[in-house]
């Protein structure tokens, strides 16, 4: 019996995963830093673990280059504060390299 005459399993084209924009949104970006902020602003106390304060010491820098320049300055300057009032070490750079 010939393999290739019974077709295919799935179905052509059904494995292929959705199409996405490799572009992340501005708008969303600012929404999700704000929101991270407001957590840290109404805590008194470090809602994160050290764990989780490294990762979004990664994260943040990371998600504001995607951000007008001054405005991701202003948000790593805020989140520097706040880490900073709770209790954490200065964990990001203001002015990280910028690609592109």
């Amino acid at each position: 019996m010939n393999i290739d005459a019974q077709g295919s399993l799935f179905g052509e084209g059904r494995m292929t995963p959705p199409r996405r924009s490799s572009t992340p949104d501005p708008e969303s970006i600012r929404g999700r830093l704000d929101r991270l902020l407001g957590i840290l602003r109404q805590s008194e106390t470090m809602p994160f673990s050290d764990r989780d304060a490294r990762m979004w010491a990664t994260v943040v820098p990371n998600m504001s280059k995607w951000l007008p320049e001054a405005e991701a300055d202003t948000i790593r300057a805020a989140f520097n504060h706040e880490m900073e009032r709770l209790g954490a070490k200065k964990l990001v750079a203001i002015s990280p390299h910028r690609n592109g």
